[in-house]
């Protein structure tokens, strides 16, 4: 069962367990998940992975063995500005999803979490780096973090916690892809500006200590992401141990990086202003990933930025086309 597999990273997550065999429940409240992104062979209940009850039938209808945990609230300043509806959407629906959980049984719970939890931690971020979160998002996971650790313990919950460090691009078939509206994803909304869809764009900071000030990000294309939980999967059911994994490539680029490789490879100038910080935002976030790398029978495949550039402008163009068709 995916909780938030009607989403962005939910969506990849369920292609990448049909194609390794696994039949996929989806569990989402549909706030953010859409349908079209949805695949023909998942089952679709619609509803809140804090709901115990709802969880608990689901679990014993279809005889779920494993749950990967992605349904929450994700929107770094929006965390800022409502702290109370983070800690409310993301630790209390854990937490009421793990009793579910635990009263059911399972061999592998996978937990979506973030590299917010390390703060401004000095990169590369190991994962036995302090953790420090700047703001609620960040804050929220990690209080789950130590209730999905606590309650692995307790109960014999075998667990992968998984601190996404920043998820781009498109499935390169074009299946899935981000559709939700006013998006705050960098790369989504450069592609948006590059094809029209909004007028211009904000860098936030240009005076972070950085070779061109402005932030610098560990970018993770989303295929590969979700082929890590499905390796996460794997390595519980066959008897791995719980563990804490960084998920990204090792290496960073910037805002600017970013923004020209949209120019370049869109061949549209991006129209762009320039404007304060944003609070609860690291100047540089990049994952050391010896961990996942020597542990899960998992290697990169779109380890390049042009590519994850390409793979969402197509999969923007794709969706436009829909659009104007009515779908």
């Amino acid at each position: 069962m995916v909780t938030g597999g009607a989403g962005y990273i939910g969506s990849h997550v369920v292609l990448a367990l049909l194609e390794a065999g696994w039949p996929v429940i989806v569990l989402d409240n549909m706030s953010t998940g859409r349908v079209r992104t949805l695949h023909r062979a998942t089952v679709l209940i619609e509803g809140e992975a804090g709901d115990r009850a709802l969880v608990q039938r689901a679990l014993e209808a279809h005889d779920v063995i494993g749950v990967v945990h992605m349904a929450g609230s994700i929107v770094v300043p929006d965390s800022v500005r409502r702290p109370l509806d983070y800690y409310d959407n993301n630790t209390v629906v854990a937490h009421a999803l793990l009793q579910a959980c635990t009263a059911h049984g399972l061999d592998a719970f996978v937990f979506s979490s973030t590299a917010a939890v390390y703060g401004a931690a000095a990169s590369p971020i190991p994962e036995t780096a302090a953790t420090e979160p700047l703001n609620a998002y960040g804050a929220s996971k990690l209080m789950i973090e130590r209730i999905v650790r606590d309650v692995g313990h307790a109960h014999d919950l075998p667990h992968a916690i998984l601190r996404y460090f920043n998820v781009a691009g498109a499935d390169p078939e074009g299946r899935t892809g981000q559709v939700v509206e006013n998006a705050t994803h960098l790369l989504k909304v450069a592609c948006e500006v590059a094809l029209g869809e909004r007028p211009s764009m904000a860098i936030f900071g240009t005076d972070y200590p950085t070779p061109d000030g402005t932030c610098i990000r560990d970018f993770i294309h989303v295929t590969d992401l979700a082929r890590a939980h499905v390796a996460a999967i794997e390595h519980l059911v066959g008897g791995g141990a719980s563990t804490i994994l960084n998920c990204g490539y090792g290496r960073g680029f910037s805002v600017r990086q970013v923004l020209e490789a949209v120019t370049r490879l869109s061949g549209r100038p991006l129209k762009v202003h320039e404007t304060a910080r944003r609070p609860g935002d690291a100047a540089e976030v990049v994952a050391d990933v010896g961990r996942i790398r020597s542990l899960l029978d998992w290697r990169p495949e779109h380890d390049d930025l042009d590519t994850i550039v390409t793979h969402a402008l197509a999969w923007e163009r794709k969706r436009l086309g829909h659009d104007s068709a009515g779908d």
